[in-house]
């Protein structure tokens, strides 16, 4: 079974989504039986390398949201990604362009599935738990020399546009599908699964992926597009 998936590592509910979707694979005894493929998906293109704000500072710029309020949002966010096991700094970490991180995930999948799904792994992981700067050309390339990747083959990459190509066709493919946030699963082609629902409402949708059998609709978890995080789905 090929569970394809379009994620940010800006993204605290790919990140969650993702880990509710490992759980229910677990659950099921299915994992050795699936493929799960990260497909990238850019949030802001605009995102500066240099980061201006803190998370809180950003929900309020962004939102209209007192300084309070914004940490409230984030507090139940850091709350979700913890209750599923995981470290979660959302609240201290400072968003920036992750198009070069993107691109170096897009290296390290061109390595073998095994090397590029730790990737997606230690690229999450250097977010939302260390709260390292994902535009940062030494911490990615740092990163990337501790996951086996070869340093000069990564500073090729990060002076160049090698896998730019393949970020942006992601992208178009998740748009010719009318996918507009992330995460967004699409499990064998068919099922799709919008937004960090419940590991229980995944696990179902796989249990009836994996016998071909009609699934109903989902309503749509959490997600984030290019105007910002909440409920969203397709458009």
């Amino acid at each position: 079974m090929i569970i394809e998936y379009w994620s940010d590592f800006a993204c605290p509910f790919c990140y969650i989504a993702e880990t509710r979707m490992k759980k229910a694979l677990r659950e099921l005894d299915i994992s050795d039986e699936c493929r799960l493929d990260f497909k990238a998906f850019e949030l802001n293109q605009d995102a500066p390398k240099v980061p201006k704000r803190n998370i809180v500072e950003g929900f309020s710029h962004h939102y209209g949201m007192t300084m309070e309020q914004a940490q409230a949002q984030v507090d139940r966010i850091c709350a979700m990604g913890k209750e599923e096991g995981l470290e979660f700094n959302y609240a201290t970490a400072r968003g920036s362009n992750t198009f070069d991180a993107l691109r170096l995930t897009k290296l390290a999948q061109s390595k073998g599935r095994e090397l590029g799904d730790a990737f997606v792994e230690r690229m999450y992981k250097a977010y939302f738990t260390e709260n390292r700067i994902l535009a940062d050309r030494e911490t990615l390339l740092s990163i990337a020399e501790e996951m086996g990747l070869d340093r000069k083959e990564s500073e090729d990459l990060l002076d160049g546009d090698m896998y730019s190509k393949e970020v942006r066709r992601d992208e178009q493919e998740a748009y010719y599908l009318g996918i507009s946030a992330v995460p967004f699963f699409v499990i064998n082609k068919k099922y799709e699964i919008p937004g960090a629902v419940e590991t229980s409402q995944m696990k179902k949708v796989l249990m009836k992926a994996y016998s071909e059998e009609e699934t109903e609709e989902l309503q749509p978890g959490m997600t984030c597009g290019p105007d910002g995080c909440g409920p969203a789905g397709k458009d």
